[in-house]
């Protein structure tokens, strides 16, 4: 049976109309709470306890209301918060009941880690109270921290880290946190009285959440209250200097090759403004930073990995571009300003990186973004790669309430000697006012690129279109051209020479007062790629999920279909060797997936999958074990398996993975990673046992060791070896 998009596409939209007509009239709440705050006679004593006089000056809020399971419903437990602040931070105390203490989850220990799984309380700030970016802070019955930086509205980068202290004690009236956030932590404008402010808190044992400030079941910078009262704020002389020394050995067991080094290295943050700040990073070191997630690729195109590295991770939100395209490398095809494109080589080594500059905040309604770093050359898989400077620029400016306008400029290239620059141009939309209820969201981006030797066809565009909502209706039209020689080399590109349009859509219904269901959600896209230079049919896909039922204790189970059709022009090889010719395919397929609540002690999921895979057949297991027994104690097993079967050829991958984290305390901790895949033939260990006595003071102790091996976990032969120690301290001024 032949493959027909445009017919499909009629039954879509009618799908897509269909669950408009029958979203349900959900009530808009877009006034905004506000507070005042109150300045602080004195500092509090951060030890957990709430027992200090000042708490007694402070704001409080109490009047939270649940946002999980039901949105804007009653909270099953009291909470009171408590909002100070003084010249140099902003104070936030909690007191949580609970009417069975015994039952609090205190599960992560280790600085840092997620604490989705725990009992938490959540501050989230906007200090420019633009409704568009900010920070969010969470912290556990353990005094774990956890922070991230929103690089859009709705969206957190948890690989940003800050500085903050906080403790938290459990009793027997449930449990109270005592938290402080320097303001030489974050950017704000001196002479902005007022700032986006919301707290929250969540019992998972309850699959409870509430908050004094939220919308459509979330709680971002874009649905936060007000704050207000600021004034006289201080970061001292708004000076950071962060000197750190690593220590490492290097061991080549195929050459015996051995080597030591001794690598100094400073950062220095300064801020011209409260809200502009500059950084200098020398002699750079990414030794402590965890290695990636080892991935399985079956298809034709690259994939990439997130940024981990702290230096550019500081203040990312800057140059987020188009929908959702920020320097941390997360979003679809297209990144202008993908940052792990620095200092490190095409074959995933590590660049020295000499020296670099950065210069991020805002001026009024404008964002400023500039980074300037010089990295060794190298040698590439095409030769030597001379030394490069490389430059970034981005501008964005806000308009009408919760939109953007702006600009990107590159230069340079990171891994060849042919010069490369790009420019490009954004638009973002946000609107919560248009639908009640829904944000109605889009994109409009433009980008070119200018290599050398190439004069023709390098630029990208695209628009996108989308109402979102937790409840009922949400859908996005897409459309998107890359032409054959856009070529960004500060970005990230795995597909090109295309013209892409998708209709996506979901209908989310949540039964009231079912014993068992909480939420039905069903979901359908459908997705066609042309050749631009040629204007001839690529692909098409039809992927529909009719269902996935999510009970009240959090299990959830999934059923999905697809259907698609590929016209490949050229062969291209996977699995190492194996080769899928040119020719044109139809596929099909399905798949089943259970995952069990993460806040179990024992959380598995398992996904199987048969789909046709280029006249072949293709059948592929996920499976994965979360065990929390405690709060010291944390392991996952994971196992990926493909089985496909082609016309003149079988090939098996397995991709095995093992965690295994040990708190001591939430002081010390010993986090080791283990994986193994049989298409690289090889066993990778990452092991490191971290110290960390305060917020901007850490040792690491890491260990890496990379095994030749023939079958999992046997036949094993020793290839390379690291151990490194390093130690870094913030200083501030």
């Amino acid at each position: 049976m032949s493959w027909d998009f445009k017919a499909r596409l009629i039954p879509a939209v009618a799908f897509c109309l269909a669950m408009t007509g029958a979203a349900g009239d959900a009530q808009e709440r877009l006034a905004r709470k506000a507070t005042e705050i109150v300045r602080a006679s004195s500092p509090p004593q951060l030890d957990g306890r709430l027992d200090d006089p000042v708490w007694a000056e402070a704001a409080v809020i109490s009047d939270l209301h649940q946002y999980e399971p039901v949105d804007h419903g009653q909270p099953s437990e009291t909470s009171f918060f408590y909002v100070l602040y003084d010249d140099e931070n902003l104070y936030v105390g909690a007191r949580l009941l609970d009417s069975e203490p015994a039952l609090i989850a205190a599960r992560q220990m280790v600085q840092g880690q997620s604490v989705g799984v725990d009992d938490r309380i959540e501050v989230v700030l906007d200090p420019f109270n633009n409704m568009r970016t900010g920070y969010r802070f969470q912290l556990n019955p353990n005094g774990v921290r956890r922070d991230g930086i929103f690089d859009r509205a709705t969206n957190v980068n948890e690989d940003w880290d800050g500085i903050w202290h906080a403790e938290a004690v459990i009793d027997e009236q449930g449990w109270t946190a005592e938290i402080a956030i320097p303001f030489k932590t974050l950017n704000f404008d001196s002479n902005n009285p007022d700032w986006g402010f919301t707290v929250a808190r969540a019992i998972p044992r309850k699959q409870e959440r509430m908050a004094w400030s939220s919308f459509d079941r979330d709680v971002n910078p874009s649905s936060a209250g007000i704050l207000s009262g600021f004034s006289g704020l201080q970061q001292g002389r708004g000076l950071d200097i962060i000197p750190a020394v690593s220590l490492a050995s290097n061991h080549d067991f195929a050459t015996e090759d051995q080597a030591t080094r001794t690598d100094p290295s400073v950062d220095v943050f300064y801020n011209f403004t409260p809200s502009l700040t500059g950084v200098l990073t020398f002699n750079t070191d990414f030794s402590s930073t965890e290695v990636d997630d080892r991935q399985v690729n079956l298809t034709r195109f690259p994939t990439f990995f997130p940024e981990k590295r702290d230096f550019f991770l500081q203040d990312v939100d800057i140059f987020s571009f188009g929908p959702g395209r920020s320097g941390n490398g997360r979003g679809s095809n297209g990144l202008p300003f993908f940052s792990r494109r620095i200092g490190l080589s095409d074959t995933g080594q590590a660049v020295d990186i000499n020296s670099g500059a950065k210069l991020t905040g805002r001026i009024g309604r404008f964002n400023v973004g500039v980074l300037g770093v010089n990295q060794d050359g190298f040698e590439g898989r095409r030769g030597y790669v001379e030394e490069s400077d490389l430059f970034v620029g981005r501008l964005s400016a806000n308009v009408l309430e919760e939109s953007s306008v702006g600009m990107i400029v590159t230069s340079g290239n990171p891994r060849s000697n042919i010069d490369n620059s790009l420019a490009g141009a954004d638009f973002r939309y946000r609107n919560r006012r248009l639908l009640p209820g829904r944000t109605t969201e889009g994109t409009a981006w433009f980008q070119r690129t200018d290599s050398a030797n190439v004069d023709l066809e390098q630029s990208a565009w695209g628009t996108t279109l989308g109402v979102n909502s937790s409840e009922g209706f949400s859908g996005r039209l897409e459309y998107e051209v890359m032409q054959p020689n856009y070529n960004p080399a500060l970005g990230f590109v795995n597909r090109r020479d295309y013209e892409r349009r998708r209709l996506w859509s979901a209908y989310r219904y949540r039964p009231q007062g079912h014993s068992w269901i909480r939420s039905v959600m069903a979901l359908l896209s459908v997705q066609e790629y042309d050749t631009y230079s040629t204007g001839e049919f690529e692909s098409a896909s039809y992927w529909m999920r009719p269902f996935r039922i999510e009970n009240h204790r959090g299990d959830s189970y999934t059923m999905a279909v697809s259907r698609g059709r590929e016209v490949l022009a050229e062969p291209f090889t996977v699995a190492g060797s194996t080769v899928i010719p040119a020719g044109e395919y139809e596929e099909s397929g399905y798949e089943i997936e259970m995952e069990w609540a993460q806040e179990r002690v024992l959380a598995p999921s398992l996904t199987i999958g048969k789909e046709d895979y280029y006249g072949g057949e293709r059948v592929s297991v996920q499976g994965r074990v979360d065990w929390r027994p405690g709060s010291r104690w944390y392991a996952r097993v994971s196992y990926e398996y493909n089985d496909v079967e082609l016309a003149h050829s079988h090939f098996l991958t397995r991709l095995i993975q093992l965690r295994s984290n040990l708190a001591f305390n939430v002081r010390w901790s010993w986090v080791n990673l283990i994986q193994y895949d049989n298409l690289s033939e090889s066993v990778g260990i990452n092991s490191r046992l971290r110290w960390n006595p305060r917020a901007g003071e850490d040792l690491y102790v890491v260990w890496n060791h990379d095994f030749d091996a023939l079958a999992a976990f046997s036949d094993m032969h020793s290839r390379q070896s690291e151990f490194a120690v390093k130690y870094s301290r913030t200083f501030r001024f």
